[in-house]
């Protein structure tokens, strides 16, 4: 394996603070929140649909976007990122792995991300990249970021019909990580099961799993769930 190619939350990025944020500004509980976005996920919805169920007359962009002009929009910290992303991350690199970090995002959550200075080549975010997941042209520009083969560029998430499904339609190799709502619960869906080269609890998998190919091609379950 050449490059592996990152999404950002909750394979990077733990998104307590962001639901957290959105509750306080909608001034409901964190746990309603948190509840109305694992109801989303179980039912293959997106988990912003959470928010247009608290406030089915909200435009969710326009909100983003008062809530930045309240000095209360996005902010990322080392705290927010997962234990094992820093040393997991710098390991690979150390390995001669080209490693990167691309997922759906702001041009502001692209800018947070670099002031971390993580031991990596390159973060992008699909605002940057005017495409978001699970595009295919997203992962066009993945493989032109890689420098690598598909065969030989691995892209890790947790979301499959965002991450996993796109990608291998692609023709690269995905690795499925059990982290957040969403990975949780699809993680033994027969058609993750199915697609995923790689199943993952942790990032620290990586490292060990370099070497290992594939004994014969998945089925590619390509549906979203």
């Amino acid at each position: 394996m050449e490059t592996i190619v990152f999404d950002i939350g909750e394979t990077l990025v733990r998104d307590d603070r962001y639901w957290a944020s959105w509750a306080n500004w909608l001034g409901v509980p964190p746990h309603t929140l948190s509840a109305l976005v694992g109801a989303a996920v179980a039912q293959g919805r997106d988990s912003a649909d959470a928010l247009s169920i608290l406030r089915p007359d909200m435009d969710i962009a326009e909100a983003s976007l008062a809530r930045t002009a309240a000095g209360r929009g996005e902010h990322l910290a080392e705290s927010d990122l997962y234990p094992d992303v820093r040393p997991t991350l710098a390991e690979l690199r150390a390995l001669g792995v080209r490693v990167v970090v691309a997922g759906n995002g702001t041009v502001r959550a692209g800018e947070l991300l670099r002031a971390l200075d993580l031991p990596v080549d390159l973060v992008v975010t699909s605002d940057e990249w005017g495409v978001a997941k699970p595009d295919p042209e997203f992962f066009a520009r993945v493989l032109e970021v890689s420098g690598a083969a598909p065969g030989s560029t691995l892209y890790v998430g947790d979301h499959p019909a965002n991450d996993l499904f796109p990608a291998k339609s692609c023709g690269l190799q995905a690795a499925h990580i059990r982290r957040g709502a969403c990975g949780y619960w699809w993680a033994d869906h027969p058609d993750v099961v199915a697609t995923a080269d790689f199943r993952l609890n942790a990032l620290t998998d990586l490292p060990a799993l370099l070497n290992q190919v594939p004994d014969a091609p998945r089925p590619r379950a390509l549906r979203a769930l």
